[in-house]
């Protein structure tokens, strides 16, 4: 499915491009998340905030149809998950990507663009790299001579190249230098200002705050927070999003409770 087609679709069916209702996840017996709810709209940069071991990348493995959910529903687009019109609307970046070693780095985003029937132009892959201050070089050599940075802009290229509806990138700036992470952060605004969903995942609190139009916070399995940015900083009277993100956690009530 084009891009085109996926976000006549998601127009159609649903202002949400991701619908979470009621989620529970167990892992060796006990219960990870339980009873998370929200919506990630259409059209914004959504940010999922929680310490290690929370449970975040099993809520996006759930959001991916990779994992079961205990109870509870994901919708994508008014779809269901496993659906194959769901898939075709999302690329997914994982936390710990690692692209094939056999591959370069051009080869690997050709790969990725034929996954989804997108056209590949070599141009608008070298103008990626550009963006993000990978050498073109380098596109042409094995990824196992890569940095950890340069893995990392491989797999955002071919992410977003993909143009589909729905980008979901857990920890994108692993990696990444300063200036690597500023130009990521003007390419996932770029991708929003295109029209796309970013659902993302990040320990980088202070970029969360720049980018992300709304936020949530997973704790103790729940979650402690859904809202904008600046709103979670007034309701802790925190200036910063790492102190205001520390003592949410410490203290407030789970949001689902009355």
């Amino acid at each position: 499915m084009t891009r085109a087609a996926a976000t006549a679709v998601s127009s159609k069916t649903a202002a949400s491009a991701i619908a979470i209702n009621g989620v529970t996840a167990n892992y060796g017996g006990a219960n990870v998340i339980e009873n998370i709810t929200f919506d990630v709209r259409t059209g914004e940069t959504f940010g999922l905030i929680g310490l290690n071991g929370v449970g975040k990348t099993t809520l996006i493995k759930i959001i991916l149809g990779l994992m079961e959910a205990a109870q509870g529903s994901v919708s994508l687009f008014g779809r269901e998950t496993l659906e194959a019109e769901s898939k075709a609307m999302i690329a997914y970046l994982p936390e710990k990507f690692e692209p094939p070693v056999f591959l370069s780095g051009m080869e690997f985003v050709k790969f990725s663009l034929e996954l989804y029937g997108r056209p590949f132009k070599e141009a608008d892959v070298l103008a990626a790299a550009d963006r993000v201050s990978l050498s073109r070089d380098a596109l042409h050599r094995r990824v196992n001579t890569y940095s950890k940075g340069m893995r990392q802009k491989t797999g955002l290229i071919g992410t977003w190249l993909t143009e589909c509806p729905l980008l979901i990138l857990d920890e994108p700036m692993t990696g990444l230098d300063p200036r690597a992470r500023v130009l990521v952060k003007d390419e996932i605004a770029a991708c929003r200002n295109r029209g796309m969903t970013v659902f993302l995942s990040s320990h980088i609190l202070a970029d969360m705050d720049e980018i992300c139009d709304r936020i949530g916070v997973i704790h103790d399995r729940a979650l402690r927070f859904l809202g904008t940015p600046a709103e979670l900083k007034e309701k802790a009277h925190k200036d910063s999003l790492e102190r205001a993100f520390l003592k949410i956690i410490e203290g407030s009530a789970r949001i689902y409770e009355s």
